[in-house]
């Protein structure tokens, strides 16, 4: 099932589309020869918006936790993407430890789990889960709602490893974002590969590096198909440290606000496009949604700032914040909004959902309380295009275009682990 797009069978959308399939072989060969060249991210997922006249990634995410939200079709794309990502690795691997969240009462969340633990052992590995939360003292195993239960157990270290008891994993998968900072438990492991690097982490990531990235990349893969880069990729500028509490603070937003929404009208006047154009306000190193402010006026933004200083008073200290371009979604299902999130495993799409929330309008975040997640299968259709279907026709060619832009936004996070490697300048 695929959400109805509230768009003509016309337009910027429809015209990208042909492109990409037009330009097909040039694309895969372009994405063929940059892995040559950059290692992609163990996994990611990336939110896509698609607006219609307007396609572009706004969230891309080192430690996705929505695997149980995947269709079973997808599991053996994910398997043999999981088998290809640990033989490059460390090919001799035979048991893989799964860090997961420190808190441990969210059943979805477990589910999770549980299907990353699937996926991994019909790779060919032993797979334990391990907290490193101090909360937890024992093994503990919780029932999950389809019967199948879920061990975590308390990792330990010793002489510089870690693992579980009567488990030495050679491979660590973290699917602990550490936005609460890295614990010395996992630093200066000895001849263990831990997946992401620390420095993917929320302890040190910032938004505006991997924007900067994307948008680097978006302007090359522009100039290889011919198209206006910006139909792939939302504006922003990084605003630097502010505290909402602040009235300096608020107005150095307002400023960057303000900028941006000029650009954005600049392109909406250039393609004709008759919507009211808006930013989103969001912490440059959270991978939470609290906090994001859509703005339209740059007049909104202290009363935007009261208000979400009301729900989270610790936004008054100073933080770094980045202005993006809005991108609405013109998408739909049983009508409440919508949005693809395309999972990607080593350097291929094995899988995605759409996000839907009934409560929410097209230039609000979705990733909030409330929202439902409904699977599909698009590891059949991402490499499988139908070609010479009309645009806007087609789910597979849909899906190939997300999957491209899904692939751009996983190359550019590859380009920022790189640039933000702490070890770089040792081993140059």
């Amino acid at each position: 099932m695929v959400p109805h797009l509230v768009t003509a069978l016309t337009g910027p959308i429809n015209e990208l589309e042909q492109r990409l399939l037009d330009t097909m072989p040039a694309i895969e060969r372009w994405f063929r020869l940059e892995w040559m060249e950059h290692t992609p991210p163990f996994y990611t997922s990336v939110d896509v918006r698609n607006a219609g006249f307007k396609l572009a990634p706004v969230d891309t995410d080192f430690y996705p936790n929505g695997w149980n939200n995947l269709s079973p079709e997808m599991l053996p794309m994910a398997v043999q993407a999981a088998m290809a990502a640990i033989e490059k690795i460390c090919p001799e691997a035979r048991n893989l430890l799964i860090i997961p969240e420190n808190s441990i009462r969210n059943t979805f969340y477990l589910s999770n789990l549980a299907q990353l633990r699937r996926i991994f052992h019909m790779a060919g590995l032993n797979v334990r889960i391990g907290s490193i939360s101090a909360d937890l003292k024992k093994s503990t195993t919780v029932e999950l709602p389809g019967g199948e239960s879920i061990t975590i157990e308390p990792v330990l270290r010793h002489k510089g490893r870690i693992g579980v008891k009567d488990f030495d994993p050679c491979t660590i998968l973290l699917n602990n974002d550490l936005a609460a900072g890295i614990p010395g438990i996992l630093e200066d492991l000895h001849q263990q590969y831990l997946l992401p690097p620390l420095h993917a982490s929320w302890a040190t990531r910032r938004k505006s590096t991997h924007f900067a990235c994307y948008e680097e990349i978006a302007k090359r893969f522009g100039k290889l198909i011919g198209i206006d880069p910006w139909l792939i990729n939302p504006l922003y500028e990084r605003c630097g440290e502010a505290g909402l509490a602040d009235s300096a603070g608020v107005a150095s937003l307002a400023a960057h606000v303000d900028s941006t929404l000029a650009k954005v009208r600049r392109k909406y006047k250039e393609y004709g496009i008759k919507e009211k154009p808006f930013v989103i306000v969001k912490a440059d190193n959270s991978s939470s949604g609290m906090g994001l402010m859509t703005v339209r006026d740059a007049k909104q933004l202290p009363a935007l700032a009261a208000r979400s200083l009301s729900l989270d008073p610790s936004q008054g200290s100073a933080r770094q914040w980045i202005v993006q371009e809005g991108v609405l979604t013109h998408e739909r299902m049983n009508d409440a909004v919508a949005e693809p999130v395309v999972y990607m495993m080593d350097r291929y799409v094995v899988g995605g959902f759409y996000r839907i929330h009934a409560e929410r309008g097209i230039d609000e975040n979705l990733s909030a309380p409330g929202s439902l997640y409904v699977p599909l299968a698009f590891g059949r259709s991402t490499q499988l295009p139908q070609l010479g279907v009309r645009p806007g026709a087609s789910e597979p060619n849909r899906f190939y275009m997300y999957g491209v832009v899904g692939r751009l936004a996983m190359l550019a996070a590859s380009y920022e682990l790189e640039q933000t490697d702490p070890q770089a300048d040792l081993e140059d």
